[in-house]
C-alpha cells in the first residue's frame, strides 16, 4: 500500500480530531471521558477500518480487469 494512499484519510481524520476533541466536545455538556466522547473516537476508528478495508480490495482486484 501506497503512502498517497493514505492521503485522504489523514485529511479527514485529523480535522476531525482536532474540531471534535479540541473544540466542540470541551466547550459542550459531555465534556469529559464518557460513552458519547469514546463513541465518537470509536466511529473514527470504524471510519479508518472502512478506507483501508475499501483501499485493500480496490488492490487486490482494480476495477476494469
Amino acid at each position: 500500500m501506497k503512502l498517497t494512499y493514505l492521503i485522504p484519510l489523514f485529511a479527514f481524520l485529523l480535522p476531525t480530531l482536532v474540531i471534535g476533541y479540541g473544540v466542540v466536545i470541551p466547550h459542550s455538556q459531555i465534556a469529559g471521558v464518557n460513552s458519547l466522547t469514546i463513541g465518537f473516537g470509536t466511529t473514527l476508528l470504524g471510519a479508518c477500518f472502512a478506507y483501508l478495508a475499501g483501499i485493500r480490495t480496490v488492490i487486490k482486484s482494480p476495477p476494469g480487469t
